[in-house]
């Protein structure tokens, strides 16, 4: 397979960069919704939580990143199913803060999902990573084999140039 490099910048109105990511589905606007916050069907793709939502804080455990990384936790910025969800955590390798915002046109369901800019230097990283995990969503979600996406053959490094140009070409 040879992955796309998909992530551009997009600068808000109030002047913070984002990485930004656009995927579609065959699918109405809950089921992709369900994907993308349900812990069951998170697994099929990206990890689990555990937590209680509503306390506003998850635990995210990653499932392909190896069996030594620890659960990251997640805040619950903002929730408003099926539609959008704001998310922020803290790790040693920088600051999360991801958006997922979802919109329905017809049978076909879009996720745009973004995060913010904090450090330009991760980008080529972060930019394959996100890339590579949104297309397993997509995978998972369309039926095909999640376990045919490979990081190493066909996302990293392949796909950091991209990134190295667009973190190279931001303002500032």
């Amino acid at each position: 397979m040879n992955a796309t490099a998909t992530g551009h910048h997009v600068r808000r109105a109030d002047g913070v960069d984002l990485l930004v990511f656009d995927r579609s589905f065959a699918a109405p606007l809950a089921q992709v919704w369900e994907a993308v916050t349900t812990s069951q069907r998170l697994a099929r793709w990206i990890g689990t939580w555990s937590g209680d939502p509503a306390s506003g804080t998850v635990q995210l455990q990653m499932n392909a990143e190896g069996d030594d990384v620890p659960p990251e936790t997640y805040q619950i910025l903002e929730c408003i199913s099926p539609r959008r969800l704001v998310l922020h955590a803290e790790d040693d390798l920088g600051i999360w803060d991801i958006t997922l915002e979802l919109s329905e046109v017809g049978a076909a369901t879009t996720l745009t999902f973004s995060q913010v800019i904090h450090d330009r230097t991760v980008l080529d990283s972060v930019g394959p990573g996100w890339d590579y995990y949104l297309d397993r969503l997509v995978a998972a979600e369309s039926g095909a084999d999640v376990g045919a996406l490979d990081f190493e053959a066909d996302y990293f490094p392949a796909l950091q140039p991209h990134y190295v140009d667009l973190a190279a070409g931001l303002p500032g």
